[in-house]
Order: C-alpha cells, then structure tokens, then sequence
C-alpha cells in the first residue's frame, strides 16, 4: 500500500511538471502533437500505478523521453516556420468574403453543422455578416465579421471612456496577494484601513477583495458556515 502511495505521488508530479512544461492549454486547444504527447503519457504511467511488478524506472524513462522530445519539437518549431507547419498544420480558409469554401471544408473534414455551431457560438446566425472563417490548428474557428456586423465598441463610434480595467485581485478566499497590492500602487497599510472601513479585523475574514483603475474596491466577505 505505502509504495503504491509512493509510486502514485512521483508519477503525478511528474505528469504535472510535463504538462506545466507544455504551456498553459486546455485540451481542446492543444496542437496534434502536444495531443498525442498527452496521451501517451497518460497510458505509459497507468502501468507502474497498475503493477508493482513493473519497476517505477520502467514508466517514469519514457515519460521524460516524450517530454524531452515535446520541448525539442517547440523549440524546433520556434525557429522554423516550414517545421512548424509541417507539425502542427496550418490555419485553413473556410468562409471567404460570406463564401464558404467547400474545397478547403472537405480537405479538413469540417462539415457544415460544425461550422454553424461555431458560428453560432460566436454570436452569427448566418453567413451575411461574416467575411473570414478560419479553422485554427487547435480546431477552434475564428470568425472576422465585416465591419458593418462587428458588434460596437466605443472607438468604432468616435467615444472616449474612461480606462477602468483593472488586473488586482488583492484578496482571494483569506489569503492577500502581495505582488497584486504592490502592482496597484498599495501596500499592507491601505489594505488595514479598507478592513477597518468594512468592521473587519483580518484579511481572513474576506473572499475577494478587488481594485480597480479608479481606486473603487468591491470587497466580498466569507458567508458564515451553516
């Protein structure tokens, strides 16, 4: 039981530090490779977790060798436009100026339901308003809409805002983020005096505590446990 505890733990955190390595993607948005990368490992360390008879040497070698060589193909990719792209693919065309392309759709094997899906989830019910499609090599669809169809932003008709977007979340679940308080220009001292301000004593007692460009903080305290 202890060195199925053991192997277990090892194997886990060498899966995370793998895939930590490959970049911050979600599945559906992995490159065929990384795809591929992925699920190998996840067969080769389901076997020295299965049997104790396999040395633990005999799952974890392999694992480094597929990581090792993922980091070698993006590397690789990183400098060669010709081998990123006989690798991964490359984006494809599939609505031209409203048009689909039924070339290009039968070349991906990406057929129309899958395309108004996209489409739809996107916010265009129909092709009038779009003018390029492109399927992405991660499979997701981008859509540039004409311009008379994009939706409408303060630029697009001539408005000045106000800049109030902001990245600081200064306390998430009881615990102060430092670098985001030293980020937005504060310090323990301001974030003291925004508790006193609220009748709370610590930080522990907050579930988010967030600032914005404008100085305005939206504090959210912990609900008591029922």
């Amino acid at each position: 039981m202890i060195t199925a505890f053991f192997r277990t733990i090892i194997l886990y955190l060498l899966i995370i530090a793998g895939l930590r390595l490959m970049g911050k993607r979600q599945i559906g948005e992995l490159e065929p490779g990384d795809l591929v990368v992925t699920l190998i490992i996840s067969d080769l360390a389901s076997v020295p977790m299965q049997d104790f008879g396999i040395p633990l040497v005999n799952g974890v070698f392999p694992i480094i060798i597929l990581l090792s060589l993922s980091m070698l193909v993006s590397y690789f990719s990183l400098k060669s436009i010709r081998f990123r792209s006989l690798v991964c693919g490359r984006p494809t065309v599939i609505i031209r100026d409203g048009k689909i392309l039924q070339a290009n759709m039968a070349k991906t094997r990406f057929t129309v339901d899958e395309l108004y899906e996209e489409l739809r989830s996107q916010g265009y019910s129909d092709l009038s308003g779009v003018k390029y499609a492109i399927l992405e090599t991660s499979g997701q669809v981008s859509v540039l809409p004409y311009a008379h169809a994009a939706p409408l932003t303060p630029q697009s008709v001539g408005l000045e805002v106000p800049e109030d977007v902001t990245l600081p979340v200064l306390v998430n679940d009881g615990h102060v983020l430092m670098d985001n308080l030293r980020a937005s220009g504060r310090d323990l001292s301001w974030l003291q005096g925004q508790l006193k301000k609220r009748r709370l004593t610590s930080p522990r007692q907050v579930f988010l505590m967030t600032v914005d460009e404008a100085g305005t903080v939206v504090c959210v305290t912990k609900e008591e446990p029922a």
